[in-house]
């Protein structure tokens, strides 16, 4: 009896040791997500076709913005020092043009910025489901540093890359 109480408590106490290791190895965090705006300005007297003539595009750390708004509902990403990432994002939509609230068919995939260091899941991305629900559980390559310097997290279309939506860095 009192070896298999000693037994139990020794594998308890290295079920947290292990709980407790992988809970170190956060190398960065996300919590919340932020949808694309293609422009972030426009200047220059409106054309007749309503258009401006000097529009500065929202490009991110030299990606370029998706073509039309889109939103997301929440996003939650862990990146581990090994390099693996999870992330879970909901409710990724357009937010404008005629296909308004639906997800355009897309496949999405994550990169993450270490400074201006990119570090991406595998470029086929995963498919967003019909209400923009998506799940990422991939493998960064390359690899990333063992300390992440202004991060940033962009998710992007897996046809041309461009990004429709960024993680919120927590500590």
């Amino acid at each position: 009896m009192k070896k298999s109480m000693l037994a139990a408590a020794l594998a308890l106490a290295a079920l947290g040791y292990t709980l407790a290791a992988n809970a170190d190895d956060r190398l960065v965090r996300f919590d919340g997500g932020i949808g694309v705006i293609p422009v972030s300005n426009a200047t220059g007297t409106q054309n007749a076709n309503g258009t401006f003539p000097d529009v500065t595009r929202n490009d991110v750390r030299g990606v370029l913005p998706g073509g039309q708004p889109w939103v997301i509902a929440s996003l939650r990403a862990d990146v581990r020092t090994d390099g693996s990432i999870r992330v879970d994002g909901r409710g990724l939509l357009l937010a404008g043009g005629n296909n308004i609230g639906f997800n355009a068919g897309a496949s999405v995939f994550a990169t993450l910025f270490c400074g201006n260091a990119e570090h991406s899941t595998t470029a086929a991305g995963v498919p967003l489901e019909a209400n923009g629900d998506f799940r990422i559980d991939d493998v960064l390559t390359p690899g990333v540093p063992t300390i992440c310097n202004s991060p940033v997290l962009l998710i992007r279309t897996s046809n041309g890359g461009r990004w429709f939506a960024a993680g919120i860095p927590r500590q």
